[in-house]
């Protein structure tokens, strides 16, 4: 199913189609390793931000081996979606969270240190519109 998101106005900005967030976490714990932790956390993070989750996360683990390694995670949500890509060598993490409705946003970075360890957070964020 996918929803139409109307306009947003925002005082700052001019009108916009949707949010944003991008996280760049670096000092991870092992738990960036852990399936399950993984999928836990993607579902605690729709949660968390007040979105709505289509289907299951899916979490696969690429190539393995490599210092590129490591579980990259999406979940379809009602309005967008989000991913992260776990890098097991340099204990990193990237996540994006894109949705047409807005969310908390230290919600989201708040569980990435609960769950994760993580000991730096880089934060940026975008109003996305097409024209």
């Amino acid at each position: 199913m996918h929803v139409h998101c109307p306009v947003v106005e925002a005082k700052e900005h001019k009108s916009h189609w949707g949010y944003h967030l991008l996280l760049d976490i670096s000092g991870c714990n092992d738990e960036i390793q852990n399936r399950s932790t993984i999928e836990t956390f993607i579902k605690d993070l729709v949660k968390a931000i007040d979105m709505k989750a289509v289907g299951e996360p899916m979490v696969k683990d690429f190539a393995e081996g490599t210092p590129l390694g490591g579980f990259s995670a999406m979940q379809f949500i009602e309005t967008s979606s989000i991913t992260i890509h776990f890098v097991n060598s340099s204990r990193t993490a990237y996540l994006d969270v894109f949705s047409c409705k807005d969310f908390d946003q230290n919600a989201a970075i708040d569980l990435v240190k609960e769950r994760f360890g993580a000991k730096n957070v880089k934060q940026r964020f975008l109003y996305r519109d097409a024209e």
